[in-house]
């Protein structure tokens, strides 16, 4: 995925900003990944701009991170005009329906589907979660109807519920954008973990990511293996060195800290 998520310039009285990666909570963010908090700051360094133009590329995050980026864009006096570059899926479309003008090159894709949750406990722990999702869900629903007015409340939850991906022509015809233009060259914007979390991530969208075999060189013999960690794999590991240290103590509340670590709510 990229290197920098975020990205922000200021030409005049035009401020651009590329939401490139993952958007998380800012206790959990790492480069490459984007929060509400990071994003709040951002946002401090436009005052005083007529327009803020968001180039967005992410495959989604946290729900209720996403939905403050979106609600500090709706609040922001400047028009907003928001370009999905390559792909704004889950909670990064909902980022992009802040924009006064949405617009999508041909070859971009936008992605909806209802909240979802990593999460584990019994069966009461479990009903509480899904009414949660249901509610986040509802909210969700409000947004994108606020910017379509073409798309009724039966038909986008069928839509929500078949985790629909949609061509820019698509998005156009539902009136979750407001321009479709030329064709951009598309790049990585998540891991294939990442992607995986979905049910029905199209091939083009998976060929976006490399992975070390992909990049290695063709014909070198005796090529060193990456072993490069993943960004899962890294956040595994911080649980159980966390366990490990909470292990060391009596504590009572071991449980909930571990659930608060481990129970993140994504769309």
């Amino acid at each position: 995925m990229t290197g920098r998520i975020l990205n922000m310039s200021k030409t005049d009285n035009v401020g651009q900003v590329d939401i490139y990666g993952e958007i998380v909570p800012e206790a959990w963010r790492w480069e490459g990944e984007e929060s509400a908090t990071s994003f709040k700051n951002t946002l401090e360094k436009l005052k005083g701009v007529d327009e803020i133009v968001v180039n967005i590329n992410s495959p989604g995050g946290d729900v209720f991170e996403g939905i403050a980026i979106h609600n500090m864009l709706k609040r922001h006096k400047a028009k907003v005009t928001v370009n999905i570059d390559g792909l704004a899926a889950s909670i990064a479309s909902v980022i992009a329906m802040a924009g006064d003008v949405v617009r999508m090159p041909s070859n971009s894709m936008l992605m909806i589907h209802n909240a979802m949750s990593g999460t584990f406990g019994n069966a009461n722990d479990l009903r509480e979660v899904a009414d949660l999702l249901e509610k986040v869900t509802g909210t969700l629903i409000e947004t994108y109807l606020n910017k379509s007015d073409k798309l009724k409340t039966d038909s986008l939850k069928a839509l929500l519920d078949a985790e629909t991906w949609m061509t820019a022509e698509e998005a156009f015809s539902y009136g979750l954008i407001d321009e479709v233009i030329t064709s951009k060259k598309l790049v990585a914007c998540a891991s294939k973990e990442r992607l995986a979390m979905y049910n029905k991530t199209p091939n083009k969208v998976l060929k976006m990511v490399e992975t070390p075999e992909e990049t290695v060189t063709e014909g070198k013999d005796n090529v060193t293996e990456d072993e490069t960690l993943t960004t899962e794999e890294i956040k595994d590991l911080i649980i159980e060195v966390v366990n490990e240290e909470l292990d060391k103590y009596d504590l009572t509340k071991k449980e909930e800290v571990t659930n608060k670590i481990k129970n993140r709510l994504y769309l």
